[in-house]
């Protein structure tokens, strides 16, 4: 696992059995840092606010678009719900500026990704794993904790250098803050927007490790 500098602020997106864990793990691991958790049941706020979290009882992508900007925010995102937190942010953030149409990942990039699995909403999960990833994987560099062999290529770097001839990928890497337990800082969710709306191109935007990873595709346009 990478080393990154130990963290002032996190915010975890999701409070159910993950994102619980993920709490307790990160307590643990950051007991200097200040922990806020968002989750929309209010049952469960109530049972995070009893273990002395922090606790605000909204939905994730809606409380990042009212509270996040460039100067303020938390030092790190965790995202733990089941949608696509940096698309939903992004469509959310631009819904007045542009028009996103959303579209099919097309079959020649499905085709490519290791083990994918299309969702409800058309984006696409995928991972280099056949099996249950331990819930505590450290993310080492050369070897899968699971099976002991040679990872495969990195994930996020290789949607990065993805080609298509109408599609700009763009990628949201997820970086581990404690072993099994990834996310990211502000700054990478602003460096993706900017990229998205600078170009002409049609999006690929993935969020990815360095073993899954989900995909959303949008057309883009200002009004």
């Amino acid at each position: 696992m990478e080393i990154l500098t130990a963290p002032q602020s996190i915010w975890i997106l999701g409070a159910g059995r993950y994102g619980r864990r993920a709490a307790d793990a990160l307590r643990q691991n950051h007991p200097a840092a200040d922990i806020l958790v968002v989750d929309s049941d209010a049952e469960v706020c109530a049972e995070m606010a009893a273990l002395s979290f922090a606790v605000v009882c909204r939905e994730g992508a809606d409380y990042l678009l009212e509270n996040l900007n460039e100067e303020r925010g938390p030092d790190w995102i965790i995202p733990i719900i089941p949608v696509h937190v940096a698309y939903e942010w992004m469509r959310l953030k631009l819904e007045k500026s542009h028009r996103i149409r959303p579209t099919a990942v097309p079959p020649e990039v499905v085709n490519t990704l290791p083990n994918p699995v299309r969702g409800i909403d058309g984006q696409i999960y995928m991972t280099h794993a056949t099996f249950i990833c331990p819930w505590n994987c450290p993310e080492p560099d050369d070897v899968c904790t699971h099976t002991g062999k040679p990872r495969p290529q990195f994930l996020h770097r290789f949607l990065e250098k993805m080609k298509h001839p109408e599609f700009r990928p763009v990628v949201v890497q997820s970086r581990q803050l404690a072993p099994g337990i990834g996310g990211y800082q502000p700054a990478a969710l602003f460096q993706a927007l900017q990229t998205v709306v600078c170009g002409n191109h049609s999006v690929l935007l993935s969020t990815a490790c360095r073993c899954h990873g989900v995909m959303h595709a949008f057309e883009i346009q200002e009004y």
